[in-house]
């Protein structure tokens, strides 16, 4: 009876989950504890100054404005509410006037967030001075 457990098919799958479970956090802990104890605490002036020669730079030349990431926001937005429109276009016929209500209903709202993106200015770009 007891050989019923060992002789599962998945036995090993499990077996090696709790290994998993049990070995990736202590090696984790083990990890932290050697580098600390291992590291050096004291730092020079010297190791914290800039490497290469030149000016200090005060900001990151390469920044990527914000008006970018909320056209991309949008744009994922709009394509997502777009694509719950395909699941209706297959079943048109038997959801009858009330899917489609629904659909116009649907496409009205999307409508109101487009023109409401639009007049805040959302979708137009500014240059970064």
């Amino acid at each position: 009876m007891t050989h019923i457990v060992t002789e599962h098919p998945y036995f090993g799958a499990f077996v090696l989950f709790l290994l998993t479970a049990v070995a990736f956090p202590a090696t984790l802990f083990l990890a932290r504890f050697v580098s600390r104890k291992l590291a050096k605490l004291d730092t020079e002036k010297l190791k914290l100054s800039i490497y290469e020669c030149g000016p200090e730079p005060d900001r990151q030349p390469n920044t990527i404005s914000v008006q970018f990431y909320l056209i991309a926001l949008l744009f994922i937005l709009f394509d997502v509410e777009i694509v719950f429109m395909f699941p209706w276009a297959i079943d048109f016929k038997p959801l009858g006037w009330f899917g489609f209500f629904e659909m116009i209903m649907f496409i009205v709202l999307l409508a109101i967030g487009f023109v409401y993106a639009w007049k805040k200015g959302a979708l137009e770009w500014h240059s970064i001075k």
